[in-house]
């Protein structure tokens, strides 16, 4: 195993870009920083690969590794690893991490796509390689929570319960949150079929439908759509109550950006980035 780099720095992760408490820390890492090889390996060596995925086929030792890299950036104590099931459950990072350090034989990892937390210094995350990830706070710094969005979980309703349970923890109106879209697979490369076209205009609000159909653009083969991801979370963010000016990101593409993030759909054997958010202790 070739180690490129002693650490994992800064600017080998993307940081929101938004006003709110200095209590909140928040970041997204990309494929580099880390130890792993190809191909889970860095955007142009092949090595020094950031991958944070145990389930990926990659060298335990080496995703370990990266994951104590990670943590010992954001000075955090601990993190919520979950195992994301592509569905609307949402857990509570705090009993996450007590969970898995009373089972630390067995992990006994907790099924969820999105976990919420008021508890300083419990780490809330997901892990990513096309899906979408929010990261949500109140202004004031109060509660925090990541959902992982997938097209499956976005159409059940993944963001507006985050949103709800973030808001609920804060004492805050959703109105007083922020959301921030890490990189996702953009609309150029994400290629759907009308089954996911019918699940999102189905589940739409009626007064968004309309909306929700123009996120889907027909490509010239039969039943098959281009699919704005950002767009369609952009008004299930609305649905939740968190007005447009502030929703940030949305502008990468995991697909097309190679050299920066790992891609499942693109390289199907990769590795696994993370959307984390805490409130400092």
């Amino acid at each position: 195993m070739s180690i490129v780099r002693a650490t994992l720095r800064n600017d080998d992760c993307l940081w929101p870009a938004w006003r709110v408490s200095s209590r909140v820390r928040a970041l997204v890492t990309t494929r580099n920083g880390g130890v792993s090889g190809a191909p889970y390996g860095g955007g142009q060596s092949g090595e020094g690969g950031l991958n944070l995925g145990l389930h990926t086929g990659d060298s335990p030792d080496a995703v370990r590794e990266n994951r104590r890299r990670l943590l010992a950036l954001t000075e955090a104590p601990a993190a919520a690893w979950l195992e994301q099931i592509h569905g609307a459950d949402i857990a509570e990072a705090g009993a996450v991490i007590d969970r898995c350090a009373n089972a630390p034989s067995t992990g006994n990892v907790v099924r969820a796509d999105a976990s919420v937390t008021d508890r300083p210094g419990a780490v809330c995350v997901v892990m990513i390689a096309d899906c979408l990830p929010v990261l949500f706070c109140d202004e004031a710094g109060r509660a925090v929570g990541a959902a992982h969005a997938g097209w499956r979980g976005l159409a059940a309703g993944i963001v507006e319960k985050t949103a709800g349970r973030v808001a609920a923890l804060a004492g805050a109106s959703p109105s007083a949150l922020h959301a921030y879209m890490g990189p996702a697979i953009g609309p150029s490369a994400f290629e759907v079929g009308e089954d996911v076209l019918d699940a999102f205009v189905s589940t739409a609000d009626a007064t968004r439908r309309d909306a929700t159909a123009a996120a889907f653009n027909a490509t010239q083969s039969k039943g098959k759509y281009l699919a704005d991801i950002y767009a369609l979370a952009r008004l299930r963010l609305a649905d939740a109550g968190i007005d447009a000016a502030r929703v940030h990101g949305g502008t990468q593409c995991t697909v097309t950006e190679r050299e920066r993030f790992y891609s499942y759909r693109r390289d199907r054997v990769t590795g696994r980035m993370a959307a984390m958010i805490w409130l400092a202790e």
